[in-house]
């Protein structure tokens, strides 16, 4: 075999480094020829000569023999058996390694075997290290640890399963090894001072594997050891237990994983009957009884998957990845494999060629097609390995370098670059052509509506740089690097989560809508922890991503929501039942009418017993959800301003309290009967009252219910019931169980954090009093903050006998004329000592609610005008909402109309701040440079009415 002229000078080179190789000159002169020859071809055999002078003397006798394969195991147990520490046996390993790829290197370049013999000395070449160097390491743990044992005392081995090329015998020349190690049975080592379970033993095991195999020594190494096949990824145990690989398998094993499992084969022939009965139990998860045509989808999708990765690498003249390249022609026989092999053993061969034969038999492709599949394989794999046998270096990129060019071309057997690139794209072409009819090409993908940036973005979540430039580039974030870790961080805790495959399905077909939906909105940034963070709380639940995955306006509506309020987010995730309110985007933003929140509540309890209190419970804390997520999300929308935002929130509560209050009644009546003086009346004779924000008609997202109890009962009354109880008695029993009602919490939480503090003698006191004794503490015994208390106070449930008393006392209290120096005084000490309780916290923002200028000091403005002018302007007293009492004290000539409409104003956009804090989650301050004029508006009116 001659050299072109230019690869002569190459080859003369090489040869002068070898001039002090005295064994080679001792060749026979038809073997110093091909030296000459592939030394003007391959560096690789070059460099191994000249660092290895036993090389030098064995190589002759190698190359004598037509195959070396059946020695390997043999000849390296034998050479690691006379190893005493680690590093002979690494030295061993990479010797032997570099001595048998030069013999399958020289017949390469030589043509003198074919394509299958080259592929199956690699295999067998890798499987031999692989094997031996667990024998040897197995030993040398046991001596350490003990033989590790299952319960009945039986020795375990562990396994070594080769996956990819290895597994299925087709290993090219610089390959990866894929590997996955398992083992039978848990139980503990025996035979040493200290005993270790069998999984910490064969992972000591493993690491001791990859390590002699992958470590760079003067040597070299040996093969690059990639694990992230097995059971989930790099996050997963380096080894398992069949147990825990069938759980996996059957529980989480993706479309990916069957694809690789079908090549997948255990090193070591004496382990195959070991192996027997793990195959058995996945076969059903590799293999499905039925015809599974979903198999095609999931490989348009790998494969969309690849081809994205090969442009954004810049990969040109890929021969394995590019169009109609290896791995199309793989795809293409594994779809079949995938689709029939449940019914066809044919089909279930590991190597690709016995594949494609079974393939034309089984008359599922032409007979041409078949041909240009086997003729595109046996060229294109034997291109690979002369590319990479060049140099030992992994690659399947064709040369740029015109000296590389023409020694690939000489090593195929062509005169020139040119030609050997002609028939590289024939075949190529033909392959595609195939894929394309059968699988699909790339803008084929499964929705087009949904960029292919964003399947890759969930496809690539293991690749952190692929996924940081997809953010960076092709989505354009300028936050691309937290983004990605949110993003990876996410993918790696559901690798905790057992899924299922149909959970796996829906989430692979969901992700990228998510995706594209999240990055649609201006605040990405955002949208995308909340929104990954409540999948993250769901995925299990596979119901609700069908839900999504089948309703994108509700994906539409859910990213929105997470987007603009984490409150929402964190709501929805607690409760994913709320999901579903998601589905009519109509119905979502437009809250129950004001009036109808009674009737509504009413018709929801009305499906569950009332005797089923437990459930009662529930669906109360449900309608509760449900309704502040309707009014949040019309608030977020902007269909409701702040006011409205709070009768919403109020007349909600207030519904709840009515029912509360029902439910707890039945409850105690059924225990005690009813007091005997309401017989022969309308009404319980019992009146809850509504202090605070819920009285002030001002509730927030996160408020609290500041409640009051009384009742009408007199000293002298009795229950009816079996079980007879006074009737006072019987009013605190009540009063307890509605508090019980509201604070215990459910699957669904509590339903109001409720306050009694405000009853009179505070927490000292009763918890319910009579109407009579609350008008005396009123007017003798109660402080003037308490009076200040009453101006935000109203019955919110009651009789109208118990309203009119309520209202009748707090008039008169309201109306009371005061000394006004000794009032301004009070009040202003009361505002002090809050402030400096609960005000000025943090450096550098203003605290919208305690800070000077803030809300509190609004509140505190409009109950110091009702309880200083309420005596000459009984009108002042009718309303308990901070907004309507300035109204009031514009139309009673208090306050001028400017002055008041723009504290009104002051006070409307602080509260609408501190609502729009609550759907984020964010305490109730701001800037301090914000709300500067509002709050110069409140100081000014607050200096001029109290200072």
């Amino acid at each position: 075999m001659q050299l072109p002229h230019n690869l002569v000078c190459v080859s003369q080179k090489a040869l002068e480094s070898l001039n002090n190789a005295d064994a080679i000159q001792l060749w026979p002169k038809n073997l110093r020829e091909q030296l000459s020859y592939i030394a003007g071809l391959s560096q690789f055999v070059v460099d191994s000569l000249q660092k290895d002078q036993n090389l030098q003397q064995q190589l002759p006798d190698m190359l004598a023999q037509p195959t070396r394969h059946p020695k390997y195991r043999t000849q390296l147990a034998s050479l690691l058996a006379e190893c005493h520490d680690e590093a002979a046996g690494h030295r061993v390993l990479r010797q032997f390694r570099r001595r048998e790829m030069v013999y399958i290197a020289w017949r390469d370049f030589m043509g003198s075997w074919s394509l299958e013999q080259s592929l199956e000395h690699l295999s067998k070449l890798a499987e031999a290290m692989l094997f031996e160097t667990y024998q040897w390491q197995y030993h040398e743990c046991c001596k350490l640890w003990g033989t590790p044992c299952n319960c009945s005392g039986k020795a375990q081995p562990m396994l070594i399963i080769g996956m990819g090329k290895l597994g299925g015998g087709e290993l090219n020349f610089s390959s990866d090894i894929d590997l996955i190690f398992t083992y039978p049975e848990n139980g503990d080592t025996q035979g040493a001072a200290r005993s270790l379970p069998n999984a910490q033993f064969f992972t000591r095991l493993a690491q001791r594997v990859i390590k002699a195999l992958v470590q760079q020594t003067f040597d070299g190494f040996c093969y690059r050891v990639d694990m992230r096949l097995r059971p989930f990824g790099e996050s997963g145990p380096l080894v398992m237990s069949y147990a825990a690989l069938e759980d996996y398998y059957q529980e989480q094993g993706r479309d990916w994983e069957r694809y690789a499992m079908i090549k997948s084969r255990v090193m070591g022939r004496e382990m195959y009957s070991e192996y027997r009965t793990l195959r058995q139990m996945l076969r059903p998860f590799v293999f499905r009884r039925y015809i599974d045509f979903s198999a095609i989808q999931s490989l348009r999708r790998m494969k969309s998957m690849i081809s994205s990765e090969v442009r954004r690498r810049g990969l040109k003249n890929n021969i394995k990845l590019g169009a109609g390249g290896i791995r199309e022609i793989e795809f293409i026989a594994q779809v079949f494999q995938l689709i029939r092999g449940g019914r066809e053993p044919s089909l279930r061969h590991r190597g690709l060629l016995k594949t494609l034969s079974a393939i034309e038999k089984l008359e599922l492709l032409s007979r041409q097609d078949v041909t240009h599949l086997r003729n595109g394989y046996l060229f294109l794999r034997r291109l690979e390995n002369l590319l990479q046998a060049m140099a030992d270096q992994q690659t399947q990129t064709l040369p740029n370098d015109e000296q590389e060019q023409l020694q690939l071309s000489v090593a195929m057997g062509y005169q020139d670059w040119a030609s050997l690139l002609k028939d590289v794209q024939m075949n190529m072409h033909n392959v595609h052509h195939i894929f394309i009819s059968l699988i699909g090409d790339d803008d084929d993908d499964d929705s087009l509506e949904v960029a292919k940036h964003f399947h890759e973005l969930w496809d690539m979540v293991d690749k952190p740089d692929v996924i940081e430039e997809i953010l960076a580039h092709d989505i354009g974030s300028p936050l691309w690097t937290e983004m990605a870790q949110t993003i990876t961080r996410f993918k790696q805790d559901l690798a905790k989560k057992t899924l299922g495959p149909r959970g796996r399905q829906v989430l692979n077909r969901l992700m990228p809508k998510a995706f594209c939906a999240i990055y649609s909105h201006q605040d990405a940034q955002y949208g995308l922890p909340c929104v990954l963070s409540l999948l993250n709380k769901i995925v299990t639940r596979t119901t609700y991503l069908e839900l999504l995955d089948e309703y994108p306006a509700a994906l539409t509506q859910l990213v929105r929501l997470c987007t603009e309020s984490p409150m929402i987010s964190e709501q929805l995730g607690r409760y994913p039942i709320l999901l579903d309110e998601l589905i009519d985007p109509h119905h979502l933003y437009n809250p129950i009418p004001l009036d109808n929140y009674r009737s509504e509540l009413r018709d929801f309890l009305a499906r569950i017993p009332e005797d089923d209190m437990e459930q009662q419970m529930e669906a109360l804390r449900q309608f509760k959800q449900i309704c502040i997520l309707r009014v949040a999300a019309a608030d977020i929308a902007g269909v409701l301003p702040v006011m409205k935002v709070s009768d919403h929130l109020t007349y909600l509560a207030e519904a709840i309290v009515e029912s509360v209050v029902n439910q707890a009644w039945q409850q105690v009546v059924e225990k005690y009967g009813e007091p005997t003086h309401i017989k022969d009346r309308d009404g319980r004779g019992f009146a809850v009252i509504g202090y605070g924000k819920v009285g002030g008609w001002e509730l927030g997202y996160n408020s609290d219910l500041d409640l009051v109890f009384v009742h009408d009962c007199p000293a002298d009354v009795y229950t009816d019931g079996k079980k007879e109880l006074d009737g006072r008695q019987f009013y605190l029993r009540l009063a307890q169980r509605i508090i019980h009602i509201f604070s215990t919490r459910t699957a669904s939480g509590t339903l109001y954090e409720v306050d009694t503090r405000l009853r009179p003698s505070g927490a000292s006191g009763l918890l319910v009093t009579t109407s009579e004794s609350f008008d005396e503490y009123q007017r003798n015994e109660a402080w003037t903050w308490e009076h200040q208390a009453l101006v935000r106070a109203r019955m919110i449930y009651g009789d109208s006998a118990l309203e009119k008393a309520f209202s009748d006392t707090r008039h008169q209290i309201l109306s009371q004329s005061r000394e006004a120096s000794s009032l301004k005084k009070e009040v202003l000490e009361m505002r002090i000592k809050m402030r400096e309780h609960l005000g000025g916290k943090k450096a550098g923002r203003f605290l919208l609610k305690q800070d000077p200028g803030g809300i509190t000091d609004v509140e505190f403005l409009a109950q110091y005008l009702v309880l200083r002018y309420s005596h000459e302007k009984p009108k002042l007293t009718r309303w308990s909402d901070n907004v309507r009492i300035f109204e009031s004290m514009i139309a009673q000539g208090i306050m001028e109309e400017t002055s008041a409409m723009a504290l009104t104003h002051a006070y409307t956009t602080m509260r609408n701040h501190i609502h729009h804090r609550n759907l984020l989650n964010l305490e109730a301050d701001v800037d301090e440079e914000k709300l500067v004029k509002e709050r110069e508006i409140v100081k000014a009116l607050w200096h001029q009415w109290l200072e």
